[in-house]
């Protein structure tokens, strides 16, 4: 079974973000949830893309300290199989500019919350490999409620491949998913 068909079994629906279509392209709207009024779209999804809520996972501040960050978590995570491109996009949206330690944490989170799927995959659904050919990409989006403006990004030639080197984006007009999986 496809480890994308897997995900989908695993996430509970409500959860998920429903992608939706504009033109006969897949494109989804996230919304945060400390501001609804604050949102950001997505255009140029993968037809198999899963959008998760990561933030909703309950915080695991029963069991741990939560010294170091290790309980928080980014927004939302993309997972997404288009052939060839296997990639899983961490997002964390600020209304404004938060301190850049919290917002690498969150990432940070968001990537173990993953990790903790993919382990569950393993185990319970006995798929060795499952999520081990998919890349991470890690993306901070802030000044999601201002008036929209022509989008602007960190354009140094660096990937984002680590919640330290994540992709900074600044009030969003329109993204397109090909820019936030970056190169392979």
């Amino acid at each position: 079974m496809p480890d994308i068909e897997i995900l989908d079994q695993m996430i509970r629906d409500d959860v998920k973000v429903a992608l939706t279509e504009n033109y006969g392209k897949k494109m989804v709207v996230l919304t945060e949830h400390q501001q609804p009024d604050s949102t950001v779209t997505i255009a140029g999804m993968p037809d198999n893309a899963i959008v998760i809520k990561a933030d909703v996972f309950k915080s695991p501040d029963t069991v741990f300290t939560g010294s170091r960050g290790e309980c928080k978590r980014a927004d939302f995570v993309i997972v997404a199989n288009n052939g060839n491109k296997k990639t899983i996009v961490c997002i964390e949206m600020k209304a404004r500019t938060d301190s850049e330690k919290e917002i690498i944490q969150q990432l940070m989170g968001a990537r173990c919350f993953i990790t903790y799927c993919q382990e569950i995959g393993k185990e319970f659904w006995k798929q060795e490999d499952f999520l081990d050919e998919y890349v991470f990409r890690f993306v901070s989006i802030s000044h999601i409620s201002i008036a929209k403006s022509k989008t602007r990004a960190n354009r140094k030639n660096v990937v984002h491949d680590k919640p330290d080197r994540m992709l900074k984006i600044s009030s969003p007009h329109r993204l397109e998913f090909n820019h936030l999986a970056g190169k392979l």
